[in-house]
Parts: C-alpha cells; structure tokens; sequence
C-alpha cells in the first residue's frame, strides 16, 4: 500500500526527511483502506518508518488487533533534491550544482538506484510473506519503490515516465505467492473517490482494477 495523503504546503521534495505527517485527507484515506481491508485474513501490518507510512497502517493494524512492525527496506528512494522544491520559477534545476545529477535517466543519477530498490523492496516483501504464510500480510511504503517493484516483477523496465506510475496515494498493489513464487499482481485504489482531481491516477492501464497473472 501507498501511504496517504501528506501534509505539506510548502511542496517540498520531503522524502525521507521527518515530521511530515498525514493531512486530514490522508488519515481519511487510511481509514477508508482499513475500512476496505476489514475482512481480510491480514496476520502482519508492517510500514516505511516514516512518519506518513506508520499513521497509514495505524488503523489497518487496529483494525485486526495487530502491532504495526517498521522494516527500514520499505522506506521512500534516497534523493539528492530531498528537502527542495520545483515549483515554476523557483529555478531549482536551473542551478548548476545539481546539473551533474541529471545526467543519467536509467540509474538515475540523481538519487537511489532502481535496482537497489528492487532488492530491498523484495526483501521486505519476502520478509512479510513468510511472516504471515498461509494468510495476508500489509506493507505500507511510497510511490516509487513500488513502482519499480511492480516493473520488475512484471518483468518491465525499471526506467520509466513518473508521470505514468500507477501507485496513487493510499492504493494498493497486491502481490500473490505460491510457496515462494510471485503467481500475480493487482492494483486496486479504494480510495479513489477521496483523490483530488489531478492525482486521479490515468494511465495506460486504465481507470479501472487491474490483475496480471503469471505462468507457472
């Protein structure tokens, strides 16, 4: 699960940096996913420890009686514009210190390697999957690095347009296991209906849930 809605009115490139809680919406989203998931055979609720990542599994976890765990590898992408803005004219990459962190799309250069992310993500997804084996587990972490863990998994390139990610804010991606082998992914948005208008999610795979299934 993608966490909710932050609150940050300054539009800063918050990352990993801490005290940046959910807003009123998002802890609305939260609620609403908790609300989704009630019925769920959920047996472990583990988050990013960031601050936004832990109040969005809160009540997912109460919602079961369940402590929620933090596993480090869940966390947001390192980025080197952590703590900036980009808003139109405030010439944050019009600045010559940061042209040499643009220089390679495909890594990228300016922050955490997308198989670096991979790695970590797959260990916390794996982690998770033995700790509630034979029933569900949640995982609450950020927008890219489940991106890049649904590109890989779906055995697509991890160089990607950000403005085509399909992980909107509080959604959930789903990932199913057979034994140890990931048989399929889906992707539902529970939420939806809270999102402002411009981050409803619309890309190539459409508006509606989706599931992808692979051979055995």
């Amino acid at each position: 699960m993608r966490h909710g809605e932050v609150h940050n009115p300054e539009g800063v490139l918050y990352g990993r940096l801490p005290d940046y809680h959910l807003s009123e919406l998002g802890r609305k989203m939260a609620d609403r996913v908790a609300d989704h998931l009630s019925g769920r055979d959920i047996t472990h609720v583990v988050a990013s420890p960031l601050e936004r990542a832990q109040e969005t599994a809160a009540p997912i976890g109460a919602a079961h009686g369940l402590a929620v765990a933090a596993d480090e590898r869940l966390i947001e992408a390192a980025n080197v514009f952590e703590g900036k803005t980009f808003g139109v004219g405030d010439g944050s990459l019009r600045n010559p210190q940061y042209w040499k962190y643009l220089t390679n799309p495909f890594r990228p250069s300016w922050g955490e390697p997308y198989i670096e992310q991979v790695v970590r993500m797959m260990g916390a997804l794996n982690a998770a999957r033995d700790a509630a084996r034979g029933h569900e587990a949640v995982c609450v972490s950020h927008q890219l690095p489940i991106w890049i863990t649904r590109s890989f998994a779906e055995h697509r390139r991890l160089w990607h347009d950000p403005r085509k990610r399909q992980c909107s804010l509080a959604s959930l991606t789903s990932f199913t296991y057979h034994g140890d082998k990931i048989v399929s992914i889906g992707y539902s948005e529970p939420a939806r209906d809270l999102l402002p208008t411009h981050l409803t999610a619309k890309t190539r795979f459409g508006d509606a849930p989706v599931a992808k299934s692979f051979g055995a």
